[in-house]
């Protein structure tokens, strides 16, 4: 789950991370009383689930109350589902850097990332000056160390001074990390102030859906309003939907084989539509929720039904998937691989059911026929 910025920097500020001062607006009424805590000039921020707003044009400077009240009233007037913006104390810095923390799934440790060219390019210093960013990888056992945080500081170049604040930011944004079991924070830009103070100006908080039964106040701070439709209804439906801009509706158990299939259509040419797990039980209900997620995207021409019956036999998933076909009412072409025990019998029960369904002999094969059957569609 993503949170919103000012959610993100309420949990900072409670671990001795610093922040400008800010006042949440939902209305313009309350317009007048937020400049009264932000002071003039101050930055309008939309509150937004989506990166790059600056270069959207969702955080804008204003100079004086005419302009902060034109901002707020063209944003709740244009912005689709926007329900709040941030007011924030506009500061003058010299030096934008980056401070993120997320966990390494090779290692299975914490890892600290930091960069001297923090703000909007981050993720282009990331692929053309790699060196420009530093690693850390912390034990968990161990725990991050004030000794490591001062060497990191003293890497990025900052002073004395700088280098023990970052200690004390570097310290609460690992406890945060760890109390509030998340899966990534980033303080983006983490700006060093005219005065040399560091200050976090915009960040980003991800939190573990898995860990979401220890921290129902995390759970509150959802609004599902701001999410993709069709990754909420599969949510209700504990299937894993991320939506994506390509014509290939997949549906796939087991997160690993689903990117290798995503992988494989691409390789053959294709765009995936979508990243769905079904996960290990491939029942007739999960399939028929699967498919009408699928076919929700009007984009979608064709459909890859990638299945391992490890725990369920293939014939029994067969099964599953000619009645959800025939309750769904698929249009389009659908495209069946499956692998594992009674696959004989599965790939037999789809050959015959009369339905516009395919049997693939692999996944190179279910991948070039599903292509091949986008192409005809077009």
């Amino acid at each position: 789950m993503k949170l919103f910025e000012y959610q993100a920097k309420e949990l900072f500020a409670s671990h001795g991370i610093p922040v400008p001062n800010s006042a949440l607006i939902h209305s313009l009424d309350q317009l007048d009383g937020a400049l009264a805590q932000t002071g003039l000039p101050c930055v309008i921020k939309c509150q937004v689930l989506q990166g790059g707003r600056g270069k959207a044009g969702l955080v804008k400077m204003a100079r004086n109350k005419q302009e902060a009240r034109r901002l707020a009233e063209d944003y709740f007037a244009q912005v689709p589902r926007l329900k709040a913006i941030l007011g924030e104390e506009a500061v003058d810095y010299r030096q934008e850097l980056y401070l993120g923390l997320s966990m390494d799934a090779k290692s299975g440790q914490a890892i600290l990332m930091a960069s001297g060219e923090g703000g909007v390019d981050i993720e282009k210093t990331a692929q053309e000056n790699p060196d420009a960013i530093q690693t850390l990888n912390v034990n968990f056992v161990q725990g991050l160390q004030p000794y490591q945080c001062r060497e990191m500081g003293f890497a990025l170049g900052l002073s004395a001074k700088q280098v023990n604040q970052l200690t004390r930011i570097m310290l609460g944004l690992y406890r945060l990390f760890n109390e509030k079991d998340l899966a990534l924070v980033e303080l983006n830009p983490l700006a060093v102030l005219k005065n040399g103070d560091l200050a976090v100006l915009d960040g980003k908080v991800n939190s573990d859906d898995n860990a979401s039964f220890r921290h129902p106040d995390l759970v509150a701070m959802r609004d599902i309003r701001q999410e993709d439709e069709t990754e909420v209804a599969a949510s209700q439906h504990d299937l894993n939907y991320v939506t994506m801009d390509g014509d290939i509706g997949c549906m796939v158990n087991g997160a690993g084989l689903a990117m290798a299939t995503m992988d494989v259509i691409k390789l053959e040419g294709g765009e995936p539509a979508n990243f769905l797990d079904v996960g290990g039980g491939a029942n007739k209900e999960r399939v028929t929720e699967a498919f009408k997620l699928i076919l929700s995207d009007e984009d979608v021409k064709a459909i890859f039904v990638n299945i391992f019956g490890g725990i369920v036999r293939c014939d029994m998933i067969a099964e599953g998937i000619i009645a959800a076909v025939k309750e769904v009412d698929v249009k389009v072409p659908v495209i069946v691989r499956l692998e594992g025990t009674n696959v004989e019998e599965g790939k037999k029960l789809l050959r015959e059911s009369g339905l516009a369904i395919t049997p693939a002999d692999d996944i190179n094969d279910g991948a070039r026929k599903a292509v091949a059957a986008v192409k005809q569609a077009a």
